[in-house]
């Protein structure tokens, strides 16, 4: 099976291209560099370009004749996408109509898709199910919002086929080392926090801690890429299996807050590093942990590394190597 992976350079992309070649597929990786690196690409061959050149995407589309594309191409941090979300609808919303358009052109239906979990916005409910309702509080989950609303409808329509899955917090590494996290300016917990583990900061910052949790800061659900990963692969054979359309939340269904990660953290790495408490963030929910009922029944999906502790050594054995 041909597979087309936009973005699978990058830290999630390219974990998703190794567990697909590690099952035999053949995969043309299509990523602009911007965030990724071509090291990072383990299987298939890298094409760099644009998903605004609907050119040299039609081109590629013919050439290669893929039986599905991935798509995680897309901007991410939620602070940038409030100060500025033209860049956010641009990248995540209308260069993804590019994509859809050219697979339509070129009679590709089955489609899997990198949402998030930042379209709940602030849930009603914890942990959070897919039927509830979508109600973004950043840029970067309404982007999302809007491309989830696309593929409804062109499914309904009978023109595509897809599979969005919504992720919570991903982090860790290949427990062989072989790759991980690399953003030129990562704003992720665990990598600043492990950064500054080594020296890297002078200090980290925590941007909240008056929240109505526990310790006043902020919850999250932590999945280990390699589980988010084999949730890919699973659920294109899925789509290719049920030829239905479909949503799934990907995470373990509990979650951590900042100060339990920074203390697992200085636990992993043997360092006490300086932690100062900031004001909170525009654009953060209090609270997001996954019901993933759902995706372990369709998929019979069983984590391998469910462990808050593992995911941060093996996102602290790929830091030590940068």
């Amino acid at each position: 099976m041909r597979m087309l992976v936009t973005g699978g350079a990058g830290y999630i992309g390219s974990h998703v291209v190794k567990a697909l070649g590690e099952e035999g597929y053949e995969i043309l990786v299509f990523d602009n560099l911007s965030t990724g690196n071509d090291w990072a690409v383990l299987h298939g061959i890298l094409v760099k370009g644009e998903l605004s050149d609907k050119a040299l995407l039609n081109e590629v589309m013919e050439d290669f004749t893929p039986d599905a594309v991935m798509h995680f191409a897309a901007s991410i941090r939620v602070e940038e996408s409030v100060r500025e979300p033209l860049k956010y609808y641009r990248n995540n919303t209308v260069n993804t109509l590019n994509l859809l358009e050219v697979m339509r052109e070129n009679g590709v239906k089955n489609f899997i898709f990198s949402s998030t979990a930042a379209v709940y916005g602030i849930p009603e409910k914890i942990p959070v199910d897919e039927d509830a309702p979508l109600n973004p509080i950043n840029p970067y989950g309404s982007s999302k919002v809007a491309v989830e609303m696309l593929l409804k409808d062109l499914s309904f329509s009978g023109n595509m086929r897809y599979v969005s899955l919504r992720y919570f917090n991903v982090a860790g590494a290949d427990p062989q080392g072989r790759i991980g996290q690399a953003y030129r300016e990562s704003t992720h917990l665990i990598t600043r926090a492990l950064k500054t583990a080594k020296r890297e900061f002078n200090e980290l910052s925590i941007y909240g801690n008056d929240y109505a949790t526990p310790d006043g800061t902020c919850i999250r659900d932590y999945i280990h890429v390699d589980d988010l990963a084999d949730v890919h692969v699973m659920a294109l054979s899925y789509l290719v299996r049920e030829k239905k359309s479909e949503i799934f939340n990907c995470g373990y269904g509990h979650g951590y807050s900042v100060q339990q990660v920074v203390e697992m953290v200085k636990q992993i790495t043997d360092v006490d590093f300086k932690v100062v408490h900031a004001g909170r963030r525009v654009g953060d929910s209090p609270v997001l942990v996954a019901d993933n009922g759902k995706v372990r029944r369709a998929l019979n999906w069983s984590p391998r590394y469910n462990d808050l502790g593992h995911i941060i050594k093996t996102a602290w054995d790929w830091e030590k190597k940068l």
